[in-house]
């Protein structure tokens, strides 16, 4: 259910339950689910390519944004890691934010260091990489996979459908990665665009976010619905 745009409130409405009893199930069942899913990274010497990208959300207000970045299998989209990462406000909220909030911490790049850092220890080193046209991604991926045939992408405007994250194109180039992002606004309540539903703490996205990684890799994709 929490895999499924059930927000905690509802399930506990569902099965009368104490909100508490739900969250801390929450916790418990993403530790299980991280331990599993490390486990299947030895697996994944035989994925020939993937794209990552980042996905914006945020810690309770818009003036503190959080990016999530993402890595997926570009044959079957299945979820390879993730990092959260605070970042800060940008646009007509930074100044806003910072004078509620104080200056905030850009950890975005420490968080897509230690996915690819992951990612380099379980995938093969010449592997296809693909990516929009963000300056820094070059860097990155020279850094951790010097030898990956790495392509880069021009960035395009999004459709309604989709929760905005598909792309309004004949054809995407970063289908895979942005199909997935869709997803993950689609069945992740804290996720969903227009929502009232957001994340308090981080390590409660984190553990939110392990749920459904492993419901899609499990449940959602093409292997399983073949």
């Amino acid at each position: 259910m929490l895999g499924g745009n059930i927000t905690q409130t509802n399930i506990a409405r569902c099965f009368n339950l104490n909100p508490k009893t739900v969250a801390k199930k929450m916790i418990f069942l993403a530790r299980i689910v991280r331990e599993e899913m490390a486990k299947e990274q030895r697996q994944y010497a035989h994925i020939d390519a993937i794209q990552f990208d980042e996905l914006q959300t945020i810690e309770h207000t818009k003036c503190k944004p959080v990016s999530v970045a993402v890595a997926v299998s570009k044959k079957d989209r299945k979820i390879l890691g993730f990092e959260v990462s605070e970042m800060p406000a940008t646009g007509h909220l930074a100044r806003i934010s910072r004078k509620k909030y104080g200056k905030r911490a850009d950890n975005r790049w420490a968080g897509l260091t230690t996915l690819f850092n992951q990612l380099a220890t379980v995938l093969p080193p010449k592997i296809r990489i693909e990516s929009d046209q963000y300056p820094s991604y070059g860097a990155l991926v020279r850094t951790y996979f010097p030898e990956a045939n790495f392509m880069q992408y021009k960035g395009r405007k999004g459709c309604v459908a989709g929760q905005g994250e598909m792309k309004k194109v004949g054809f995407d180039p970063l289908f895979s990665i942005n199909h997935t992002f869709a997803m993950m606004r689609a069945n992740i309540s804290r996720l969903n665009r227009r929502t009232w539903n957001t994340s308090k703490k981080l390590s409660a996205l984190v553990d939110h976010l392990s749920l459904y990684a492993w419901r899609h890799n499990h449940m959602l994709t093409p292997e399983w619905l073949s």
